[in-house]
């Protein structure tokens, strides 16, 4: 990927220059074309100002020869920095110009060769022309003075050339002086985009060895992260925040099948004991470990009922919420928890609102916390319900006055199979994990008040979208 995204950055970057110096090349290059038009006429028009208006110099009267025109031309015009002349007479290259004149026309054999066969047009009009040699590319005109146009027995041309290539060097070494200018920049950008690239990609990297050292056993290493602000970083962070959420589920997943086996060979051991040791004849002895094996089936069924509703509350559609009357609620939990067992039921706190909820996972967790007030508390002692709001915020709650929860034990009794202070109490360990899960999928908490040998508090609080919210106290006894 870093070679990848260099070689997009350093294409982009000579395209870049390469449209920008070739436009400025063509620019230049069209400009040093006009000018080489521009010397061609300039030198044209001076030379057909003089032949119009200009005198003899030997005679002070005008040119009575078409000879004698082309050579005071060539004497007296100054031609531009590039540009060189000839006279031709009757055909004949007779005339050079001044050793003045840089450029030499005649030292070009085959220019001379072209000039020599050329052939005024005989509408007498100017006729520019060029021609390249093995020296250089000229760019020529050609004014042809006939004898008729001065009333004279001969005729002549006047021959102006420009140095194409002379002309255009200028711009063939600016433009060649930006390539090495580009080719530096690039090299400069290839060095610099290698370091960045590198630098901003090292997360990735980092993820790909991360990636290549994880395995189910081991979820346990992590991307560093230097520096901030950036999308790669911020990717780096992401995945480390998934490592963390994969390596708390493989744990989760792993604690989860250790306790399940664990919970599940008691029982089955107890089966395999029981029915090891039967004695078919003995009726009396069957008919016990029936009872006991129905027993342990009953249980191990309870387990595998709580552990699929346990696996359900990671689902997206483990609550499914509609809006339910809160007080109506409150008055059906309370009715089916009096059931539960021999107690002094108290509905103390009535909730007059209505909130979307899911009816059926909130009756669950509820009454699953009024059986465990029953288990842990004595026949006939007190056990309270209630349910008020507060702001938007639903909380429900259970209290008992039973054996309590030491205070070393609150902070995992909603663990799976954590049985802390229900020693010799029958259950599986899953019935607060349980609750614990519906009140989270509602995206609220559990909360837990409790002292040993007075009693505990178990309450649960939601956010709910309410209708018309408030309280009541019922003081409802059964």
């Amino acid at each position: 990927m870093r070679a990848r995204v260099l070689g997009a950055v350093l294409a982009l970057t000579a395209l870049g220059m390469l449209a920008a110096g070739g436009s400025a090349h063509l620019t230049n290059r069209e400009s040093a074309e006009r000018a080489i038009e521009e010397d061609l006429a300039r030198s044209v028009e001076e030379f057909s100002r003089l032949a119009a208006e200009g005198e003899d110099p030997d005679t002070g009267a005008p040119f009575a020869s078409a000879s004698r025109l082309v050579y005071t031309a060539l004497q007296r015009m100054v031609p531009a920095a590039n540009e060189g002349m000839l006279g031709y007479v009757d055909g004949k290259r007779r005339w050079e110009a001044p050793v003045t004149v840089a450029v030499r026309l005649e030292q070009d054999p085959e220019l001379l060769a072209h000039l020599d066969a050329y052939a005024p047009p005989a509408d007498g009009r100017l006729r520019p022309g060029r021609v390249t040699t093995s020296t250089t590319t000229w760019a020529f005109a050609v004014v042809p003075v006939s004898g008729a146009e001065l009333d004279t027995p001969d005729s002549a041309m006047f021959v102006v050339a420009v140095d194409v290539d002379a002309v255009l060097a200028p711009a063939h070494e600016t433009f060649r002086t930006f390539l090495l200018f580009a080719l530096v920049v690039l090299v400069l950008v290839g060095i610099v985009g290698w370091l960045v690239a590198g630098r901003l990609l090292a997360p990735l990297v980092e993820l790909r060895r991360t990636a290549q050292q994880i395995s189910d056993s081991d979820l346990s290493r992590r991307i560093e992260v230097s520096g901030g602000g950036d999308d790669v970083t911020e990717l780096a962070h992401t995945v480390n925040a998934m490592l963390d959420r994969l390596e708390d589920a493989f744990s989760s997943q792993r604690e989860l099948l250790d306790d399940v086996s664990h919970e599940l060979r008691t029982p089955l051991t107890v089966l395999r004991g029981h029915l090891e040791l039967l004695d078919p004849a003995d009726a009396e002895e069957v008919a016990a470990t029936r009872t006991l094996a129905l027993d342990e089936i009953d249980r191990m069924g309870r387990l595998v009922e709580d552990l699929t509703t346990l696996a359900k509350s990671q689902r997206p559609d483990f609550v499914q919420r509609a809006p339910e009357d809160l007080g109506l609620l409150t008055d059906d939990v309370f009715d089916k928890a009096r059931s539960l067992g021999d107690r002094q039921w108290t509905l103390v706190a009535r909730a007059d609102a209505e909130g979307e909820v899911d009816r059926q996972r909130l009756t669950q967790g509820w009454l699953q916390l009024a059986a465990n007030a029953v288990k842990f508390s004595e026949p006939g002692s007190a056990i309270r319900l209630g349910s008020v709001v507060v702001g938007s915020v639903f909380r429900l709650w259970v209290e008992d006055e039973g054996r309590g929860i030491a205070t070393e034990d609150l902070a995992r009794i909603f663990e799976r199979f954590e049985r802390a202070g229900s020693r010799g109490v029958e259950g599986s360990g899953l019935g607060l994990a349980i609750v614990s899960a519906i009140a989270a999928a509602h995206g609220g908490r559990m909360d837990v008040s409790s002292e040993p040998g007075v009693g505990s508090n178990f309450a649960v609080e939601i956010p709910v979208d309410l209708g018309h919210p408030g309280t009541a106290d019922e003081g409802e006894e059964g």
